[in-house]
Formats: structure tokens, sequence, C-alpha cells
């Protein structure tokens, strides 16, 4: 059974996110920690995610158009932000935050929607 391109292309992406998530940002958990060793864990992490990003776009490309797939990223990321600022590093989502984001989906509408 092969599994839709759709489903391969999100999820893939989905995990990436993750991965390049905690690679941006998961540091700022610990202030502490010397820059360069922050800056070479988080290659490190960011490795992984090229892993899963790359075949997610060459999947998913010839489906989805390229703004179609940067569009689904942009979505997917701020969609992995929101819950990784809210229970990693223990912030706030406050209501323009959310009202931010939701516009931002309302523009991915606006280019997935056939004119």
């Amino acid at each position: 059974m092969q599994i839709p391109v759709p489903l391969v292309t999100v999820g893939l992406l989905t995990l990436s996110n993750i991965f390049m998530t905690f690679a941006w940002y998961g540091h700022l958990r610990y202030k502490g920690a010397a820059l360069p060793l922050v800056i070479l864990t988080s290659w490190g992490i960011a490795f992984f995610e090229y892993l899963l990003q790359v075949p997610a776009n060459r999947i998913g490309y010839g489906y989805f158009s390229a703004a179609e797939l940067k569009t689904i990223q942009e979505v997917i990321s701020l969609s992995v932000f929101m819950l990784f600022s809210t229970f990693w590093l223990h912030e706030s989502l406050r209501w323009n935050h959310i009202l931010g984001f939701a516009l931002i989906v309302l523009a991915a509408w606006v280019i997935f929607k056939e004119w």
C-alpha cells in the first residue's frame, strides 16, 4: 500500500519543523550555555531537519507547487512553534499571537484557493 503524497509530505515537513524549531530556539532555555556549544549543537540538530525536509519537498513537488510547499511549511512551522513556545519555553500565547498566526493561515487559504 502506497502512502498518499500529501500525507508523506506533510508528515515529513512536520517532523523536520520539530527538529528545526529545537535547533533554532531550543537553546533559549539554556542561556548559560556557551555560544560555540549552542551553535554546534544547533547545527547537529539541523542536520536531521534537512534529512526530513529535503525528501519532503522532493516528494511533494509536482503534486504541490513550490509556493504551496512553502506555504505548507510555514503553517506547520507556526503550529509547531506555538506548541514549542508554550511547552518548552513556558511562554504564554497572547491573543495577538494567535490572531497573527490565524492571518497567516488565511493567507495560506488564499494561496491554495482555486481562483
